[in-house]
């Protein structure tokens, strides 16, 4: 009997060497199909897991980076605390690729100060919000993100208005924002991809359905809603460096957005004649989305020459967690000249 043949990418690398552990989720799970597809992503694309930093807060689906890139630097931080571990971490080497995985709890409710100003601050970084509108590690109450009305078991009926995450973060000034379905894998891993690739915030909120506390067929978090009612703007295409773009539509049915890094994301215009580098669209196309219940999923916002964090701070070529001590304390004589300043 042939051996069957392992596929590898250009690194000679599997895409056994970009999993995790085995996955402790419930079977069925959106945030699994999160999971697969960031690993596809980086497969792909061909990142060394040691060029990764994950990090994540506290709920179901801040337990899914230790399912992907077990070779890569981790940290499973505090409830909302996120963005805070993220900063440190791509301040302290500037040449990791940092992916962070937050929950609509995680963000959108005790996190929700922490992700307002990491967008403003449009940290490099992949921010992954799976978001299913409950809490499901403590046993399905309503998050944030429930729609107003929601009946759940044992929970009674949501009474308040739920924060739209897309929303927040366009608000929020952030430089990339993307809403995207667990049961569109191709999407998903579309944006992903860019997302690795944008120079500033990527956030990508994923509709996740919890299969266990919040899959009813009229819950807007569950798979039939999500079916049944999504309107892709676009067909994406993410187009590496050393690829050749070529777009085969016709004038005016896509649009070639070019990152700072050399590739491009390549969007075929399907529901709505729509320009995602316009701001105040943007917001108007989910204000009336939302009064229509649709799902809108694609590239909502992008901004590529938003300055980014680091483009704000005159950071040495040395990553900083690599710098020796004389390099980062301040002399003797370099304090006293302070002091003497200060008479």
């Amino acid at each position: 009997m042939a051996e069957k043949k392992v596929k590898l990418n250009e690194l000679g690398l599997t895409k056994e060497d970009y999993k995790g552990q085995k996955s402790t989720l419930c079977l069925g799970c959106g945030h699994n199909a999160i999971v697969g597809q960031v690993i596809s992503a980086c497969f792909e694309l061909n990142i060394p897991p040691e060029k990764v930093f994950k990090v994540s807060g506290i709920g179901c689906s801040s337990k899914a980076p230790t399912y992907f890139m077990k070779r890569s630097f981790g940290f499973n931080g505090l409830h909302g605390r996120m963005p805070s571990l993220a900063t440190g971490a791509a301040f302290g080497d500037t040449s990791m690729i940092g992916i962070g995985v937050s929950g609509d709890g995680d963000t959108a409710s005790i996190g929700m100060g922490q992700f307002k100003h990491i967008t403003r601050r449009n940290l490099p970084f992949l921010y992954i919000v799976a978001n299913n509108g409950v809490y499901g590690l403590t046993k399905g109450q309503f998050s944030a993100t429930a729609e107003k009305g929601l009946a759940l078991k044992k929970q009674g009926q949501n009474r308040y208005v739920p924060v739209d995450i897309v929303w927040e973060a366009i608000a929020g000034r952030a430089s990339f924002v993307a809403r995207t379905f667990s049961g569109d894998p191709q999407q998903l891993k579309a944006l992903i991809m860019a997302g690795l690739h944008h120079r500033g915030i990527a956030v990508i909120d994923v509709i996740s359905p919890c299969v266990t506390f919040n899959n009813q067929d009229d819950s807007f978090h569950s798979y039939a809603w999500g079916k049944s009612h999504e309107v892709a703007l676009h067909k994406l295409s993410f187009v590496p460096p050393v690829e050749a773009i070529k777009v085969e539509y016709e004038k005016g049915e896509s649009l070639d957005v070019p990152l700072f890094d050399g590739t491009h994301i390549i969007l075929k215009k399907l529901a709505h004649d729509y320009e995602p580098t316009d701001r105040a669209r943007a917001l108007q196309m989910l204000e009336d989305a939302n009064r229509q219940n649709e799902l809108i999923t694609g590239l909502i916002y992008i901004n590529p020459k938003q300055k980014s964090l680091f483009d704000l701070y005159d950071l040495p070529d040395t990553p900083l967690n690599r710098l020796p001590d004389e390099k980062l304390r301040p002399s003797p004589e370099s304090i006293e000249e302070i002091n003497q300043l200060m008479l």
